[in-house]
């Protein structure tokens, strides 16, 4: 299994908040930006890709335990939503990459971890 490091590392992404928390594993991966779907759909240990940026990624990431939040296209949130994030052991991750093509590269990192 991967963990938060590896995508790190091989997706180019920066750490945002929980620097402490790299070692978590990752169980899979949920691509929206769609709050509810998220809730209804991300299951525990997934890495959650979106492009928002608002204070409520950190209540449904939570809500959810997923393993960490990576913010495409270079989106990026203000202070005190990352001051949040850190203090609720949210990890986020952002990246210039687009949500396509971070899924597929993430897709291809994870493909022999019995992903879906």
């Amino acid at each position: 299994m991967i963990t938060i490091a590896d995508i790190v590392s091989n997706l180019n992404s920066s750490v945002l908040a929980g620097s402490d928390k790299l070692q978590r594993p990752v169980k899979g991966a949920y691509a929206s930006d769609l709050l509810s779907d998220v809730m209804g759909k991300a299951r525990e240990g997934e890495l959650w890709i979106t492009m928002q940026t608002h204070k409520n990624i950190i209540a449904v990431a939570s809500l959810k335990d997923l393993s960490a939040i990576l913010i495409v296209n270079g989106g990026k949130p203000d202070e005190d939503t990352l001051a949040t994030a850190q203090s609720e052991g949210v990890v986020i991750l952002g990246t210039e990459a687009r949500s396509f093509s971070t899924c597929g590269r993430l897709y291809k990192l994870m493909e022999g971890d019995a992903l879906v």
